[in-house]
């Protein structure tokens, strides 16, 4: 990809992680979108690819819109240096268990308390934690 193309997608990460932290999730949703569709295909190798998929699976996490934030979260996990980031993990796991499918869920959670540890898991529904922990995590 030129630099143009490179500093366009990195606006539009920027404006949509504004508006989501002004919990305008909806519009920044579509900033995240506009960016990934600069990535030329396959968008998986790519780096800047992660980052907005993860954006995108965060947003629709935050939406209830937990199928698209699957697939987009599964398209992290299979971009360049995917597999690994916890909150990746976690929020892969989350959208998973609210699907139910708890034992994707358990997987990914149990990545995400690995990579993490338990400090990942504050500030979310204490049913996730519950799960790593029924684990036998200590």
């Amino acid at each position: 990809m030129d630099d143009a193309r490179h500093e366009r997608i990195a606006e539009l990460c920027a404006m949509g992680e504004e508006l989501a932290e002004r919990r305008e999730l909806a519009a920044a949703l579509l900033k995240f979108r506009e960016a990934l569709a600069l990535i030329p295909k396959p968008v998986e190798e790519h780096d800047a690819a992660i980052r907005i998929l993860c954006a995108i699976g965060d947003t629709c996490y935050l939406m209830g819109r937990f199928t698209e934030g699957k697939h987009a979260l599964q398209g992290a996990v299979r971009s360049l240096g995917g597999l690994g980031p916890p909150i990746l993990h976690l929020r892969l796991g989350q959208c998973e268990l609210e699907l139910g499918n708890r034992e994707r869920a358990e997987e990914e959670l149990l990545r995400a308390y690995e990579g993490g540890g338990e400090e990942l898991f504050e500030g979310y529904d204490p049913k996730y934690l519950a799960l790593v922990k029924s684990l036998g995590q200590p």
